[in-house]
């Protein structure tokens, strides 16, 4: 298989080879939507390789929550060789993620687990995408947070209503980038969490 004419200039060949891999299981397994197909690059890799640059230095571990198809955790792992924990409990997308880290060699391990079972040791870096209101989010993410680590979340066009919203349950430091992939999104990178009431 060729190089893929519609890849941004700097994608990998094992990017190239993971949208390859995806867009195929996708005719079994609904990882993204089929109107999405065509605009894979644009629509899903691009806006999850933009969290690249908001990674703080340092950072070699990271827990991707709901990692569905593999954004943003499988395509950060790829594009900066951390070692991203993938959380996702739905068994066929587990075992899609499973397939995409044998075939491009991602620094990845797959745990098909429900967020709130999962096991695993607190990482610097938790990310996710699409997969619940920020107070949820935090929920989800604040137990699985090493101490002084950060998360990085893009959000749609409501992010200023999530954030009020969340505000009622946790304390935290917030920056927010605009998207570069449009839709009025943003990403929040948010950092120092504690929970409204906690002694900490």
């Amino acid at each position: 298989m060729g190089p893929d004419p519609d890849a941004p200039r700097g994608a990998s060949p094992a990017l190239q080879a993971y949208v390859a891999l995806l867009l195929k299981w996708n005719r079994s397994v609904n990882l993204i939507s089929r109107a999405d197909e065509a605009a894979i690059w644009s629509r899903h890799v691009e806006d999850s390789r933009q969290l690249a640059a908001l990674i703080p230095p340092g950072v070699d571990r990271a827990i991707d929550l709901g990692s569905g198809a593999g954004f943003p955790g499988l395509i950060l792992a790829l594009e900066t060789g951390i070692a991203f924990d993938l959380a996702e409990a739905d068994q066929r997308k587990a075992a899609f993620l499973r397939e995409a880290v044998r075939v491009t060699g991602a620094p990845a391990r797959v745990h098909a687990v429900r967020i709130a079972q999962a096991t695993l040791t607190p990482a610097p870096l938790i990310t996710a995408r699409a997969l619940a209101p920020l107070a949820d989010l935090l929920d989800l993410a604040a137990p699985l947070l090493a101490p002084s680590g950060t998360c990085l979340f893009p959000k749609g066009t409501n992010a200023s209503s999530e954030l009020t919203a969340a505000s009622a349950r946790w304390h935290m430091r917030v920056e927010t980038t605009p998207s570069r992939t449009g839709g009025g999104g943003v990403i929040l990178r948010i950092s120092e969490i504690s929970r409204v009431g906690s002694s900490s």
